[in-house]
């Protein structure tokens, strides 16, 4: 980020709409405009909407709250194109900090995911720690408990030093904060790819339940009623950190390390206890955490979703630091920090329970008639704006940003498989595949992860498609996954994206669960590049037609934009990454898991394979090439099996379910095998090329297992509803046999497989 000068004045300004004057304020041109990321025309908007020039604390007001990081300024047009609306739904899309949906017995699930990316590839193990600590305050700040994380990353290759740098600082950062925070790591995925060498992702989910009558909204309302400030005191990290996510990575990005926040998950753990047991209180009228753009960020929302404004004392804001200037209380990101307002009369209610445990609770203000907002230092005005022209959906600029199909989109049409020659050596595929970073077991990143904590999940010695997390008290339990195959979505950003969709939706469908709604975490390069800017639109409509596909509405998320790196004068953009994380809901009874059970029980394919390697790991990294269609997917296919997979399980019909996906149905079934050591025999397909059918990756597949005493029912069942099937073989002992080719014992693989990444992490 470029590196600021402020230039100190006195000024008077004579204020149009208070008539109150100020002084120590800093020139604002739009020179200073520019400088911290507004466009020329949105100063001139500034001035029109303020009637006067704004002061530098003002223009600072207006560039964290109108940076892409906060208003969706580039995005916001087609994120209302989404499917935001069922009868599951218990808040309205995007109207709260985090999605709600209804889990029955008056109990609701609580749930987003949120990217840090800019602050890790600077700074990887605070940029994850605060990732972490963000994304859990948006859940409990609601007044649900956070139960659950899962979190998809992305690096570049792992064999090279600063890729091995930022998986350890990331990795360990999510891992402390969670760990010492409570919080079980349940679920998620990683993925490596050169593209992201520069600039990693790092997504956070969080998930949390609560009894849905304890729902705190994010409002501000009741004219004289007192704001609270409650937490950690104010400090100069994070200022102008909605900012610096909102540009691109560049070799000075280092800098700007103090954008980013540091984070203290012991002080998170008593925010959260002390922030549950004042709602219980019945004094809180709204509340809403402080993450991006700090105070301004929550005042602004919760008054302008309120229709009232605020009158905030900045010098009465607990400091850790001297001599901090109004803008940089204002925009400081300090973490574990919430907003409250509070009924007037009952501040001692609130005022005891953060003094029993230790924390910062101050008043800070009071609610006032009109929008505005008025924050004063030393009982001088330095600053005076309208609440509406700051927030998503009010007065921020919306653009409309052309967009251009790139070249490469038809060039990866051209592929042909004949192309590539047959192969005769399918062991070395296989073991290719097995050791391959995007496909071996993430063990050396989980094991660094509690995920036990809490005593609800589900999954540790039962492996599924989905995280289940236990819903104490009831029959049921939740299922929960994060996914995206970008190297899909980068060929076909439409498809790719259905396919993101349909593989978490099928992901928990294979645990048994039906699929309630998704939250999203779009992670793409500069919006003003119409490159860029086509593979987000064409995301965006593929999203829309799965989730109206699978009736999983969009209950909000994050857009995350300047994904790139520029090196020298080379720009270096991430594959468009529209990262899906979904919930859904089981019945513990039909909870389905996705390892063989024992020797002779028969394995089946559900769906048809296809002469189809597009876009596949074999044919992306074994034989290097990068441009070919996504994979074979059709939508309605997709929905089919999904229906098909709960009803086999519903009536018992079967032992186990995985699907088929990255590394296609060898990996599949080995990864079926591998947890109780048992091994599969079976016959590929004479009229499909046999590194398509065991290494390809078209969609709408899953692999099941059957016990011997029930196969004709399950035949019987298959045959009943029409949907394709077909017989792969059986289990074995640990034999890996393919058409009678012995390939070795399972255990060559699963020792290849779990250590592949852990090997390289000592290198």
């Amino acid at each position: 980020m470029t590196k600021i000068i402020l230039i100190f004045v006195i000024l008077q300004i004579n204020y149009s709409s208070s008539n109150l004057i100020m002084s120590t304020t800093k020139v604002a041109t739009v020179e200073t405009a520019k400088e911290i990321g507004l466009l020329p025309e949105e100063f001139n908007k500034i001035i029109e909407i303020l009637g006067r020039t704004p002061n530098y604390t003002e223009l600072s007001i207006f560039s964290v709250m109108w940076s892409e990081h906060a208003s969706y300024k580039n995005s916001i047009k087609w994120l209302k194109t989404l499917p935001r609306s069922g009868k599951q739904l218990l808040v309205d899309a995007g109207q709260e900090n985090a999605g709600m949906v209804d889990v029955g017995d008056g109990m609701a699930c609580v749930f987003k995911i949120e990217s840090h990316n800019h602050p890790c590839a600077v700074e990887p193990y605070q940029g994850a720690a605060t990732g972490v600590g963000g994304i859990n305050r948006d859940i409990f700040t609601m007044g649900a408990r956070p139960v659950a994380q899962l979190n998809s990353l992305r690096f570049g290759d792992i064999d090279k030093d600063r890729t091995k740098w930022l998986l350890k600082g990331v990795v360990k950062g999510i891992g402390d904060y969670g760990n010492a925070f409570g919080v079980p790591v349940v679920g998620g995925e990683v993925n490596f790819d050169d593209c992201y060498y520069s600039n990693p992702l790092v997504n956070a989910m969080s998930v949390g339940l609560m009894k849905t009558t304890n729902l705190v909204s994010a409002i501000s309302k009741g004219v004289g009623n007192p704001v609270y400030i409650v937490g950690s005191s104010t400090g100069k990290d994070g200022i102008h950190g909605a900012t610096f996510a909102s540009a691109d990575i560049t070799e000075d990005s280092a800098d700007d390390i103090p954008s980013i926040q540091v984070g203290d998950p012991f002080q998170e753990k008593l925010l959260l206890e002390a922030t549950l047991e004042v709602i219980k209180t019945g004094a809180v009228v709204g509340m809403q955490d402080m993450g991006a753009a700090g105070i301004i960020c929550s005042t602004s929302e919760m008054s302008e979703k309120g229709g009232h404004g605020m009158k905030i004392n900045l010098d009465q804001v607990p400091l850790r630091q001297k001599n901090m200037e109004p803008f940089e209380i204002l925009l400081s990101e300090s973490q574990e920090r919430m907003l409250i307002v509070v009924e007037k009369g009952k501040e001692k209610l609130i005022e005891d329970v953060f003094d029993k445990w230790d924390l910062n609770c101050a008043i800070i203000g009071e609610v006032t008639e009109g929008d505005r907002l008025h924050f004063y230092m030393n009982n001088e005005i330095v600053a005076d704006v309208p609440a509406p022209y700051l927030v998503l959906g009010g007065g921020a600029p919306v653009y409309d940003r052309e967009y251009t199909e790139p070249a490469y989109y038809q060039k990866a049409k051209e592929f042909d498989i004949n192309s590539i020659p047959e192969q005769q050596d399918l062991k070395k595929i296989a073991l290719h595949l097995a050791s391959h970073p995007n496909i071996a077991s993430k063990k050396w990143i989980y094991e660094q992860y509690d995920t036990m904590v809490g005593t609800k999940n589900m999954g540790t010695n039962k492996p599924a498609d989905a995280a289940i997390v236990n819903i104490k008290g009831t029959n049921r339990a939740l299922a929960m996954t994060t996914d995206c195959i970008s190297r899909y979505v980068y060929v076909d950003p439409q498809i790719g994206t259905e396919i993101a969709v349909s593989e978490a939706a099928r992901n928990i469908a294979c645990a048994g669960g039906k699929p309630l709604a998704i939250t999203n975490c779009l992670n793409f390069g500069n919006p003003y590049n119409p490159e860029v800017y086509w593979q987000f639109v064409g995301a965006i409509k593929g999203m829309g037609n799965a989730c109206k596909k699978f009736d999983t509405p969009v209950t909000g998320g994050n857009v995350s934009f300047y994904n790139q790196a520029q090196i020298g004068n080379t720009i270096e953009p991430v594959y468009p990454t529209p990262t899906i994380g979904m919930i859904g809901l089981l019945d513990k009874s039909k909870r389905m898991t996705l390892d063989f059970k024992k020797k002779y029980d028969l394995i089946y394919l559900l769906g048809s394979s296809q002469d189809d390697i597009n876009s596949s790991q074999y044919l992306y990294s074994y034989h290097n090439v990068k441009l070919s269609p996504a994979p074979y997917f059709n939508l309605d296919e997709e929905h089919k099996l999904q229906q098909l997979l709960l009803s086999l399980i519903s009536h018992k019909y079967i032992s186990s379910a995985h699907d088929v996906s990255d590394g296609g149905l060898f990996i599949t079934l080995l990864e079926s095998a591998m947890h109780r050591n048992l091994g599969f025999d079976i016959l590929t397909e004479s009229e499909i090329r046999e590194d398509a059918f065991l290494f390809g990756e078209a969609q709408g597949r899953a692999v099941v297992s059957v016990d011997a005493s029930m196969e004709m029912d399950f035949i019987d069942f298959m045959r009943s509803i029409k949907f394709p099937f077909s017989v792969l073989g059986k289990v074995t002992k640990g034999d890996i046999l393919i058409d009678d080719i012995k390939f070795g014992h399972v255990s060559d693989f699963k020792g290849i497989y779990n250590s592949v990444i852990g090997d390289k992490m000592k290198q």
